[in-house]
């Protein structure tokens, strides 16, 4: 894209200083409607851009050949403009559907891992009051789209730092660590993911998964975290209640971290 836009400016250039010369020595003083230097550049605008206001009009025959040539360069240099500004604004676009943009905001649900529990977790969330409205940023390499358009990802492996990073994962309130059963030992990558977003986070509730609540390996995993085996996660799955992730939570864990939450926001895109 930069050398394109040194190719238009470069066109650009040369026809203002072509016409500017052109013009100005073919026309001032035998053009009536053209007297001073800033009569020319008025010209080469409105002709460049094929406006075509015809208030200025060149009288002499070079001076005509040199404006068919502004046209020209103009209609190149600004159609080319044109695309280009629509590329990018699909380019833009297509980067936050791929999961590439960076979150630059905070107060967020992180959800790490986009697995069937996760999505059931997602369309519950809008139906649990004290969550609603709270932005959501999905981090998984599971999917290579985004698959909710309302809300953010990321794409990329959680358990790497530089993902959540990119998922503002420092700046969350609440972060969930689904159980990627694509793994031989998944426990082992939800609690890796667990102890790194919790070396990132202090504050976050941190929600995890968990295939055997029984391994060894619960005992080294960070203690304020809470746990639900994924039996659990799915019987609140198969409950027509919405899956409210803040029923895991004693009444007083749950009053501690609701006065902590922040005023929702709705951030840009």
């Amino acid at each position: 894209m930069r050398q394109r836009l040194r190719l238009l400016g470069v066109v650009a250039a040369g026809s203002l200083l072509v016409s500017m010369i052109g013009i100005g020595i073919l026309e001032r003083g035998t053009n009536p409607e053209i007297e001073t230097w800033f009569d020319v550049l008025w010209w080469w605008v409105v002709t460049s851009t094929t406006v075509g206001y015809g208030d200025i009009v060149p009288i002499t025959v070079a001076g005509r050949v040199f404006a068919i040539l502004t046209i020209v360069s103009g209609f190149f240099v600004f159609t080319n403009m044109i695309a280009l500004v629509v590329e990018s604004t699909h380019s833009f676009l297509d980067r936050h559907r791929a999961g590439t943009v960076p979150i630059r905001f905070g107060g967020h649900l992180l959800i790490c891992e986009y697995t069937a529990i996760a999505d059931e977790l997602i369309q519950s969330l809008p139906r649990v009051p004290e969550l609603a409205g709270y932005p959501v940023v999905i981090a998984s390499d599971l999917v290579d789209r985004n698959p909710y358009p309302d809300h953010w990802f990321v794409r990329g492996v959680p358990i790497n730092p530089a993902v959540l990073r990119q998922a503002n994962c420092a700046e969350a309130v609440m972060v969930f660590v689904f159980a990627n059963l694509r793994f031989a030992d998944p426990d082992t990558k939800t609690l890796h993911i667990a102890s790194r977003v919790r070396a990132l986070n202090s504050d976050a509730l941190i929600v995890v998964e968990i295939v055997d609540t029984q391994s060894e390996l619960m005992r080294h995993a960070p203690v304020d975290l809470v746990v639900v085996s994924s039996r659990e996660a799915m019987r609140h799955v198969l409950d027509p209640a919405p899956f409210n992730p803040l029923n895991l939570l004693d009444e007083a864990r749950k009053a501690d971290f609701l006065s902590r939450l922040p005023p929702r926001h709705k951030p840009e895109a």
